[in-house]
């Protein structure tokens, strides 16, 4: 498992060993000690996936405190334009976002620390997304940004949206409770 910082702090591309043969590909998506060697969080408390068309857009997602949460995502079928925004005080990226191609075929992943926001697009015709997080959901904590207010250059200026995520506020308009450590 070969696990890179991104220009984002707290953030990192994960590589996993994809063994692969005529049956198909086998991948281990997660190791404890491979993480913490790298001080990451290993205290994932829920699981989820997503099923998503082409030119679905869903984001910017995060939780606030006290359930912010660490998260790793991957894409198990298909592709996505994976986009995080740095929503921490005093972090020298606030502000700034970072983009990721996460294929199924190369199994790249992606960690980000508590305090980023998270979205992906679509560019396959169907994509399945695994997101693996540290806190539990709670619907009172569960906020995000406007989609096109971070200067993401999205592929598409008329994405398919939900409307939850067509009435956030943007990135100028929140208030962020995020503080880098």
């Amino acid at each position: 498992m070969n696990i890179i910082p991104t220009v984002i702090p707290g953030c990192f591309e994960v590589h996993p060993r994809v063994m692969a043969d005529l049956r198909g590909r086998f991948v281990k998506t997660f190791h404890c000690k491979v993480f913490q060697q790298f001080g990451l969080s290993t205290d994932f408390m829920e699981e989820y996936y997503s099923v998503s068309c082409r030119h679905v857009l869903r984001g910017l997602h995060f939780q606030i405190p006290p359930f912010d949460q660490c998260k790793l995502v991957y894409c198990v079928e298909g592709e996505v334009l994976d986009a995080i925004v740095d929503l921490r005080k005093g972090s020298p990226t606030f502000g700034q976002h970072a983009l990721f191609q996460l294929k199924a075929s190369q199994a790249n992943m992606l960690f980000m620390a508590s305090g980023i926001a998270h979205g992906f697009y679509v560019t396959s015709s169907q994509a399945i997304m695994m997101y693996k997080v540290t806190t539990v959901y709670s619907a009172n904590h569960d906020l995000g940004i406007l989609w096109n207010s971070a200067n993401i250059p999205w592929p598409d200026v008329a994405p398919v949206l939900s409307s939850r995520d067509q009435q956030f506020p943007s990135f100028t308009e929140f208030h962020s409770p995020f503080v880098f450590q």
